[in-house]
């Protein structure tokens, strides 16, 4: 049997509360956006390349965003260096996009799930106006502004699941 991305349902941010709170909402919301524009396709489907000279998935972007996560709640906010890189190698710095394949979808979406999950557990007690240095820039960066970040990239990424969604099967949405 193949398997397919499970219908989500979206919860709407708060319209009141407080800037943590409504951060948090925006980035949830996000991420169920994504996965929404993934319902009822299959491994095949998510892992097409529909736009010509794109190597864009909704896959790929899946598997791009679990990283993304990782790499600046957990790791650089959080400080946990150790745990690696989920798809890409120096010599595959694009394999989140280059290798995401059908029969890995499942996994790859359970991977999301816990990276999500494990992201928001490791930033929940830190304040947004914690810092850190960015190991490359050395600039310094607040938690407030990775949460911006992050929401930014999702919606970004969403705005390409969307012309993927529409080219896979016609669906659109908002």
């Amino acid at each position: 049997m193949t398997w397919t991305a499970p219908a989500v349902e979206r919860a709407e941010p708060i319209y009141v509360a407080g800037e943590r709170t409504s951060l948090q909402e925006f980035l949830d919301y996000h991420r169920q956006t994504l996965l929404w524009k993934c319902s009822g396709l299959t491994g095949e489907q998510l892992a097409a390349r529909p736009i010509p000279g794109s190597s864009l998935s909704l896959l790929g972007l899946v598997r791009h965003l679990s990283y993304v996560q990782r790499v600046w709640l957990r790791v650089r906010v959080a400080g946990q260096p150790d745990l690696g890189d989920l798809y890409s190698t120096p010599e595959h710095p694009d394999a989140e996009f280059d290798f995401a394949a059908p029969g890995a979808a499942e996994a790859d979406f359970a991977t999301f799930a816990r990276e999500c999950a494990a992201a928001d557990e490791a930033v929940a007690g830190r304040s947004l106006d914690d810092t850190f240095v960015h190991p490359r820039s050395g600039d310094t960066i607040s938690v407030r502004w990775v949460y911006t970040h992050l929401i930014e990239e999702f919606a970004r990424h969403n705005g390409h699941a969307d012309l993927i969604r529409e080219q896979i099967d016609g669906r659109t949405g908002e």
